[in-house]
């Protein structure tokens, strides 16, 4: 009979839960701060606000029951007193703070009419010699207490296998940092966190917490050169894989397409045209993401694209994450491609998860059967009920919102299993450079970094809601210019959590006062024809306002909607709020944002609302945008569902750390190169299974 597991305390348990299952994984798991306990403090010598430790008698303990429940200590170090305040304590804390008791005390002091106080110090008895290295304080959760989790790190650090992965003769990491601080070497790995896990209190502090430090350079550099390797084998390992080479014909779809534009290309929509065309003409699957600001036309370099692959006889798909984007683009692809297409006896697929039956059939039939030579639709795409005859190019727009799993699932809908589809993504969301050389390393970026001539630029005005009226006033003259305008609202319905107007109650509010305006509502719970109805109203002309939430954030094109107001947005992310900006500005009339905010019962704003606000403010430029973006919220959120399951830089900062991240990804094709058995190693010690996601 097996023997059963043995039986978690809730302390390793929580363990578990942090992803602390390794012995690596404990010593890489570094303090967030550092307490000073080597030395005692005299109270006489502290100041306001100085967190000190002190060495005192108890003189006095009561609870008191002044507002509150709260228990009251005084303590004597011999040059001056302070009282002690706990508003939680229990009757343990009272035997330990009894009347005689020599103490130990740490805390910040504040000063007051009634003299020197701390609030809910860490307290002990005085006892034992005074620590040698300053204290760390880890990141844990409920049910792991420091002590246990330091006990915990320092045995992971003990048992852990630290032997260098670097290969002997490796360039300096960060040659710049360390002559200017005068420091001539690096750390070894065992050196660096063992430092870090008990630095000398003669160490700066400000040094350790602002992770300058050779120490922290050290693991930021191996920590990107990890995810650099991981990148470079996923790419390698695609580059083995074969895809169909497609090249267009002659007088075929390609060159009909471009004959029947109504508009000429910008020179940007041609240069990453000829980058993809060169991609597709290899027997090895593309991997490119398309980026472009909000406008740019990538819809038609993907169309481009989708011509190639038609003409030299091979289907495309191109999913959208919403039914109202994915609409859009089949609305443009049939009106440019349908015409080409129809005298070949092949046509355009529409496919959504709200079809009736049978007219979901007849698409599935079209697309087996390879009559439907491009197939636009959401995630019904990726079904298992939906067979291709012969799929050769995957388009995927708005990228970072379809799941590893959901790409994956595209990747697999080639018929014979041999052959891999080429893959185009894209996103109006443009990636900082540094983000491109990490995160999407694997992939080759192309760019469009000019708009269409002819697009007005925006104005943008960050309003307080109090302005209400006079918003709605500027609505009701822009009507009567025959002027369209967007009010987009957070949330659909009452939200106790939050005190946010919502949309349907704008939706009423907006209808009372601009009577004789045809408004119109739009959000995700709708059902589809409602939706449809609404946006085809909208998009004619016939409809003057149109309440919505973030449903219209990408893809809607209305050129005579003029103005876009954003009700509370100071709850939206900084990319959320470009794109949503970018509905309007497409026609010839001069184009404004209104972002509504409000500060609730707060005196003002947070900074971070403030930040991203101000932020569109200043400038239309969707790269800066991005770039401000990443700053404010960090790689983790600016990614999205891109990171599912992959891991993320928990030391380095891709803002501050470009050195480190150049240097890693010099020497990541070298390594894997000269010796691959490191390469694999150090992937391993700081990825674990994680690298895995990184291949999709």
């Amino acid at each position: 009979m097996a023997t059963p597991p043995p039986k978690l305390n809730p302390a390793q348990k929580a363990l578990l839960k942090m992803g602390l299952r390794r012995d690596i994984d404990l010593a890489l798991h570094l303090p967030l701060r550092y307490e000073d306990e080597t030395r005692i403090s005299r109270l006489a010598d502290a100041r306001e606000g100085d967190t000190v430790q002190i060495e005192a008698t108890v003189t006095h303990s009561e609870v008191g029951l002044q507002s509150r429940r709260q228990l009251l200590v005084t303590v004597d170090d011999g040059s001056d007193t302070c009282t002690l305040r706990f508003f939680s304590f229990y009757p343990s804390h009272q035997k330990t703070l009894a009347v005689g008791a020599r103490l130990r005390v740490r805390g910040e002091v504040k000063g007051g009419f009634l003299g020197k106080q701390m609030l809910h110090p860490v307290f002990k008895l005085a006892s034992g010699d005074l620590p040698t290295a300053l204290t760390p304080v880890y990141p844990s959760t409920a049910g792991l207490p420091q002590a246990y989790l330091r006990r915990a790190v320092l045995g992971g650090l003990k048992r852990a296998n630290l032997s260098e992965t670097l290969p002997p003769g490796c360039p300096n990491y960060n040659p710049g940092y360390l002559s200017q601080t005068g420091l001539q070497r690096n750390y070894y790995l065992h050196e660096a966190l063992s430092f870090l896990h008990n630095p000398a209190p003669d160490v700066s502090l400000a040094a350790l917490e602002d992770r300058s430090h050779p120490a922290w350079q050290r693991l930021k550099a191996e920590e990107l050169l990890a995810q650099q390797l991981s990148q470079l084998q996923a790419k390698r390992a695609r580059d083995l894989l074969q895809a169909p080479p497609l090249a267009a014909r002659e007088d075929g779809l390609l060159d009909g397409l471009r004959a029947a534009l109504p508009f000429a290309l910008t020179a940007a929509q041609q240069r990453v045209g000829a980058e993809i065309a060169a991609d597709l003409a290899l027997p090895i699957p593309m991997n490119r993401l398309l980026q472009g600001d909000v406008g740019s036309g990538k819809t038609v370099v993907a169309a481009l694209a989708a011509c190639t692959a038609m003409d030299a006889g091979w289907q495309c798909a191109l999913m959208a994450p919403t039914e109202i984007l994915a609409d859009q683009h089949f609305r443009k692809l049939v009106a440019w491609l349908e015409p080409l297409l129809a005298p070949l006896g092949k046509c355009v697929a529409w496919l959504t998860g709200s079809q009736k039956t049978k007219q979901r059939r007849e698409m599935l039939e079209k697309i087996a059967s390879g009559e439907a030579a491009l197939v636009v639709g959401t995630h019904a795409v990726i079904q298992e009920k939906v067979v291709f005859k012969n799929l050769a190019l995957a388009l995927i727009d708005e990228q970072h919102r379809f799941g590893v799993a959901q790409r994956l699932a595209l990747r697999s809908k080639m018929v014979d299993g041999v052959l891999e589809p080429h893959l185009l993504m894209m996103t109006a969301t443009p990636i900082p450079r540094t983000l491109a050389m990490s995160y999407y390393a694997d992939l080759d970026v192309s760019t469009i970094d000019e708009l269409p001539p002819g697009r007005t630029p925006i104005v943008t005005k960050v309003i307080n809601d109090a302005r209400r009226e006079e918003v709605i006033e500027r609505i009701r003259a822009q009507i009567a210019q025959g002027r369209q305008i967007y009010w987009v609202c957070p949330l659909i319905e009452e939200s106790e959590a939050l005190d946010l107007r919502n949309a349907t109650e704008t939706h009423a509010a907006l209808s009372e006062a601009l009577p004789g305006v045809l408004i119109g509502l739009l959000h995700s719970r709708m059902p589809v024809a409602e939706k449809k109805a609404v946006m085809a109203l909208f998009t004619e002309g016939s409809m003057g306002l149109l309440v919505s939430t973030t449903v219209i954030e990408v893809g809607v094109d209305v050129p005579n909607a003029s103005l876009m107001v954003i009700e509370h947005a100071e709850r939206f992310g900084l990319s959320q709020l470009h794109q949503l900006r970018g509905r309007v500005g497409r026609g010839a009339a001069a184009s404004a944002c209104v972002l509504l905010y409000s500060t609730g019962d707060a005196p003002r704003l947070g900074q971070i609302a403030r930040a991203r606000l101000q932020a569109m403010a200043e400038t239309n430029d969707g790269f800066e945008i991005a770039r401000r973006d990443l700053e404010i919220r960090g790689p983790g959120e600016f990614l999205g569902a891109r990171q599912s399951g992959a891991p993320l830089l928990r030391f380095a900062d891709l803002e501050t750390d470009g050195e480190l991240l150049e240097w890693a990804r010099a020497l990541a094709p070298q390594m894997l190169d000269r010796y691959p058995h490191l390469a694999e190693q150090h992937v391993l010690r700081w990825l674990g299974g994680k690298a895995e996601y990184l291949k999709a």
